[in-house]
């Protein structure tokens, strides 16, 4: 997720004070200088050309090498859109605790991301987005912008166009609640008793998606107290309604069909507002008490929650609704770790969704060796050891559904015990496996444990999702509170394929009895034209090279009918610049699957995948790697302008500003590795 165009450099800043001895103490992002290690000149030992392939090579790891922190990690932003920033600057009118500068900052950053037709989007090169530019027109209008400006002005006009508040989505209408521009009883229910089910429950909380529970139970506390702090005239957004609202409009839009699942839970939602409305509510204190109870122990040490804004965000406003004072230390710890989210220069602020500190690390490393770095390098191994100090090792949410799992593995933040993921866990130890460090038997301990926690995750169905197991509750994704379409967390292709690159990687065979349900699953969410969906990942490019790579690791036969028919898919979709890319429309439109202008990442995803599929030799390849090379920058870094990840298909998608460097790497030195040298 990104807001400024910039080098991961400019991204990064000084990690003062974390250590191994100090790992609850995260890096502030608001320090511009960065530690890095002295610059290594490395050349790889075989090379007898200075080829443009072993020219391309020796930049990027040069690249990495300065970019490299002095802890041995690597940290680039991750970019979402301004809709994160704009609650940024709710949350402190909401708590009373407005800093004018930072506010101005903020509100720099917004006005930056506004588009000349005079909307926000969610993704570089988007549509205008209806709920995105209501939340930016509102931060913009706390921050003291008036309704004539003229970029207020453009905005509205889209808005209105759009049908204004009441066609927003049910967060943007949550926010506006808050300080009563929208009312209460218009926004879907969520009550808190049901954080009262037990976990044996059909529906409970923990059938919800570690993101989901991780901000609807502090979001349902701050639904049942429905506070709302009363603006001054000048800060009301009232004009971004198309007419007055009427009772009708804040009904929910039934479907086609009477007996569908999302018409049975309005009629639900409808009873749980007269059930809400009842003086007697007899749980509700119990329940109140039980989600603070979770609220406080779902703490981090850092101050975090679940990693990421939305549950930070919302458990901040729930402990405020409970009466929590601003310097209470969990309230001030929370304060402190979105602070820690944020990027600042001497002109703007923006907060990022999420920070990816142990995947960036784990994917630089990886490119670097598939590069050909030694691995005995001191900054291979710096990287290893520091991926290593930040194994969790205690039991998360995880836990409720695999009592015996014995913890392991990694998360994607600097401290997120409660939610380690497979997909990290898998690359941090395909990236480690050879990397010489001081205590390689602490290392094999780890990847044990890693392991084994990640195999004991696989789903019923023999796919994998990210953070839970069998958490396949779809009907969930059909409530009124669903308007994102993401409340589960479903076993993927795209992870389901990296879990068979893991096994693979370790020596698991191919009969292993999670590797045959793996296969079985990849085989079965095979789209009909050869490609597989990316979750994680723009789009079908992605999930295509996730699974080719897993599918040549545990030593499928690339000339299987089903592999080449992925392989040719990849083909047919390459760009006449050599290139691939791939538009987020795709999520909404199965008919763009691998369309898009070229873009360093996702060339290089088909590469990798061309090259699992035994096609190294291809034309198709060899036209790939030329665009990469020829797109290189003379710092040995690459530019990216579109968004390749994902957060939520459809809804919210990312930049990850390390993929357009990282990736390549990877298929520049792999191809060099297959064609033996340089070329």
């Amino acid at each position: 997720m990104k807001p400024c165009k910039h080098p991961i450099s400019h991204a990064l800043t000084s990690f003062n004070g974390v250590t191994a001895e100090n790992p609850e103490s995260v890096p502030s992002r608001h320090v511009a200088k960065v530690n890095h290690l002295p610059a290594s000149i490395w050349k790889k030992k075989t090379l007898g050309t200075n080829s443009p392939l072993d020219v391309s090579i020796e930049q990027s790891c040069e690249f990495f090498f300065r970019e490299q922190m002095s802890e041995g990690y690597w940290w680039a932003e991750l970019e979402s859109n301004v809709t994160i920033s704009a609650e940024y600057i709710m949350l402190f009118h909401f708590l009373g605790m407005v800093d004018k500068n930072r506010e101005r900052k903020l509100a720099n950053y917004i006005l930056n991301k506004q588009t000349a037709e005079g909307y926000w989007t969610i993704y570089y090169g988007g549509p205008g987005d209806l709920s995105t530019t209501i939340e930016a027109y509102f931060a913009l209008k706390l921050a003291g912008y008036g309704p004539d400006h003229p970029a207020m002005e453009k905005a509205r006009a889209f808005i209105l166009d759009k049908g204004g508040i009441i066609k927003s989505r049910v967060f943007t209408k949550i926010f506006l609640a808050l300080f009563g521009e929208f009312a209460w009883f218009g926004v879907p229910s969520m009550p808190i008793e049901l954080s009262l089910l037990p976990n044996w429950a059909y529906l409970n909380m923990y059938e919800f998606s570690s993101w989901s529970r991780a901000t609807i139970i502090p979001l349902s506390l701050v639904m049942a107290k429905r506070p709302v702090r009363k603006l001054p005239p000048w800060a009301r957004v009232q004009e971004l309604y198309v007419r007055p609202p009427r009772p009708t409009d804040y009904t929910f839009t039934k479907e086609e069909g009477i007996l569908t699942w999302k018409n049975i839970f309005i009629g639900v939602d409808h009873l749980l507002k007269i059930y809400e409305r009842s003086p007697i509510r007899p749980f509700m204190k119990k329940a109140i008490a039980m989600t603070e109870k979770w609220v406080l122990d779902h703490q981090e040490p850092t101050g975090d929650w679940g990693g990421i804004q939305p549950a930070m965000l919302n458990s901040i406003l729930a402990l405020h609704c409970l009466g929590y004072a601003n310097d209470h230390p969990a309230v001030q710890k929370g304060l402190d770790a979105l602070a820690n989210f944020c990027i600042e220069n001497d002109d703007s602020i923006v907060l990022q969704s999420c920070i990816s500190p142990v995947w960036d690390t784990a994917l630089a490393l990886k490119g670097l060796i598939d590069a050909g770095v030694p691995n005995d390098h001191p900054s291979l191994a710096k990287a290893a050891q520091w991926l290593l100090d930040h194994e969790v090792r205690k039991p998360g949410d995880w836990k409720i559904k695999c009592p015996e799992l014995e913890p392991g593995g990694w998360a994607f933040e600097f401290l997120n015990d409660w939610y380690p993921d497979v997909d990290d866990s898998g690359i941090v130890m395909m990236a480690i496996k050879d990397v010489k460090v001081k205590d390689g038997a602490a290392m094999k301990a780890a990847i044990e444990r890693g392991i084994r926690w990640c195999l004991g995750m696989q789903s019923k169905n023999g796919g994998w999702g990210a953070f839970d197991k069998d958490n396949t509750k779809h009907i969930l994704n059909k409530i009124p509170f669903a308007d994102l379409e993401a409340l589960i967390d479903p076993p993927t292709a795209d992870l389901t394929g990296r879990m068979l690159e893991l096994m693979g990687t370790f020596g698991y065979p191919q009969d292993y009895p999670a590797a045959v349900r793996a296969l079985e699953f990849v085989k079965q969410t095979q789209e009909p034209q050869g490609p597989w969906w990316g979750r994680w990942g723009v789009n079908y490019i992605y999930g295509t090279w996730s699974v080719l790579c897993g599918l040549q690791a545990i030593g499928e036969d690339p000339s299987q009918p089903y592999i080449r028919k992925a392989a040719n898919w990849l083909k047919s979709k390459q760009n006449s610049d050599g290139g691939w890319g791939e538009t987020c429309e795709s999520y909404h439109d199965a008919a763009l699957a691998g369309v898009g202008a070229s873009t360093p990442s996702q060339t290089a995803w088909a590469l990798l995948a061309l090259m699992a599929a035994d096609e190294a030799n291809s034309t198709s390849v060899e036209r790939g790697i030329q665009y990469l090379i020829a797109n290189q920058k003379p710092d040995g870094s690459w530019d990216e302008d579109q968004f390749t990840g994902t957060g939520f298909p459809k809804y919210f998608m990312i930049k990850y500003h390390i993929y357009r460097n990282c990736f390549p790497l990877m298929a520049l030195g792999r191809y060099r590795s297959l064609m033996g040298g340089s070329k």
